[in-house]
């Protein structure tokens, strides 16, 4: 009799780079990855701006910082070898005024730290390489880039299947039973997963559910444990810049983000395709897929508001979220913010692009959690948190699941 595969929940980039390397780790695995949309890379991974990042902001030997500089090498070789494009043309992180310098200083300590391959420089090498941006010093990161991480996730769900893999979509998991097998060591448990395909018996769940990862990790609990962290949506919104703005950035221009919080502030990304994206913004979402300030779904609305953690935040940062919801709901105070970067920007350049929303872990104290958050509990592998630089880390993250799962 073939033995249970291991069923991973969720086809984002996360899921899939997972199922890649379990099969790379063990050829012959027999691994499953059940995804509820239609589609791959539905939401974060397919919403996401598209960049690869250097490592440059996290702290040495976070798992961000470990994974995104081991996952950025394992994700250009990757699309070396299956040819999916990709552009490493580089970054500036500017500061504004005389107030960013010392977070600017840390910012470039830390990406030495890590082994980032970056410089300090002027206004005058600025202007050299951004004509258009506006600062009085920044960091040039040459080793950042941009890439399509929709066809990132096909090309890994074509290895997949490829080694006798199997990816399903329109797959809900609607219950996890994790009951103790023959063998003693629960780690070797089998698992039962309802979905919406049917019945799956399965030696070991890996949880890669992103906007829905803390439910699914319910799904598999009596409750005794309480979770660690619970998911709080923020949706980001973008702006795209109109043909004949693009002359205002070359690549990336970033501003120096604000320490106290997991965003990077509003930004000027190149696409690959051509255009040029800006923000995103961060604003609590009223849905955990909702896309528009019109799109509330009240259990998702409930979940988040009856959540202690929560409250916790708000009363921390309340300020923070105000003027993010300001610039949400008003376009002047966007453009302003782009402004302090590019000058010459004008609301008329900007049209509005299709939002993300972030899968953010929120601790009961109120704390935002800024790592990676992954655990393993018997025949169930729950990654809870794995926001940006997730994308960038995801076959270096897949890596380590793997070896958890051993």
């Amino acid at each position: 009799m073939p033995r249970d595969p291991v069923i991973i929940v969720g086809a984002g980039i996360v899921g899939l780079a997972t199922a890649y390397q379990l099969q790379l780790a063990r050829p012959g695995a027999r691994v499953v990855v059940l995804e509820k949309e239609r589609t791959l890379a539905a939401h974060q991974t397919g919403r996401n701006s598209g960049v690869i990042h250097s490592g440059i902001y996290y702290k040495p030997g976070s798992l961000k910082a470990t994974n995104c500089r081991r996952g950025k090498a394992m994700l250009e070789g990757f699309c070396r070898e299956h040819t999916v494009p990709f552009d490493i043309c580089g970054k500036v992180i500017v500061a504004t005024c005389e107030d960013d310098l010392p977070a600017l200083e840390r910012i470039l300590e830390r990406g030495r730290a890590n082994g980032v391959a970056c410089e300090r420089i002027g206004p005058e090498r600025l202007r050299e390489l951004e004509p258009h941006a506006a600062g009085i010093a920044a960091i040039r990161v040459p080793e950042a880039g941009i890439i399509d991480y929709g066809a990132v996730c096909e090309a890994l769900a074509r290895c997949i299947t490829h080694a006798g893999g199997e990816v399903h979509t329109g797959a809900r998991v609607t219950a996890i039973d994790a009951r103790p097998g023959a063998c003693s060591d629960a780690r070797h448990a089998t698992c039962t997963v309802e979905s919406t395909l049917g019945e799956h018996r399965a030696r070991l769940v890996i949880n890669c559910a992103g906007l829905h990862s803390d439910r699914v990790a319910a799904l598999s609990t009596d409750g005794a444990q309480p979770l660690p962290a619970r998911i709080v949506p923020f949706r980001g919104e973008y702006y795209e810049l109109a043909p004949a703005a693009r002359r205002l950035c070359n690549n990336l221009i970033y501003p120096v983000p604000d320490p106290r919080f997991p965003f990077l502030g509003v930004h000027f990304t190149r696409m690959l395709a051509g255009g040029v994206e800006c923000g995103p913004n961060a604003v609590l979402a009223l849905a955990r897929e909702g896309y528009t300030w019109a799109d509330i779904e009240p259990d998702d609305l409930a979940d988040t508001l009856g959540y202690p953690g929560f409250w916790r935040m708000i009363a921390q940062h309340w300020r923070m979220g105000l003027g993010e919801m300001h610039r949400s709901l008003v376009k002047g105070a966007f453009v302003r913010a782009l402004q302090r970067l590019v000058p010459a920007i004008r609301a008329e350049d900007l049209s509005p692009a299709p939002a993300g929303v972030r899968a953010q872990a929120l601790a009961p104290d109120g704390r935002l959690v800024d790592d990676f958050l992954i655990r393993r509990r018997g025949p169930v592998i729950d990654v809870l948190n794995a926001p940006s630089p997730a994308a960038t880390s995801a076959l270096a993250i897949g890596e380590r699941v793997a070896a958890l799962a051993a």
